[in-house]
């Protein structure tokens, strides 16, 4: 199963940007999202940015994936 996880932009320099996930920095590349500009929502799949999306739909993204890890069990 692939995931992709809802991050913001926070810098942007030519096709690559840094995106912030959790306090935690990483450079990802803008190459299918060419109009993403700083601020923007993002889905983020294996280092490249998808598809913008809204704030809401990532937030909400978000809570549903925090949900899940809490309530799965710690060994399979």
């Amino acid at each position: 199963m692939c995931l992709a996880i809802p991050t913001k932009i926070v810098d942007i320099k030519g096709k690559k940007g840094t995106v912030e996930m959790g306090g935690v920095k990483k450079e990802v590349g803008l190459d299918f999202i060419p109009k993403a500009k700083v601020g923007d929502w993002i889905l983020l799949h294996t280092g490249f940015g998808l598809e913008i999306i809204s704030e809401k739909d990532a937030l909400e993204t978000i809570d549903a994936i925090n949900e899940a890890y809490q309530v799965m069990p710690d060994e399979y």
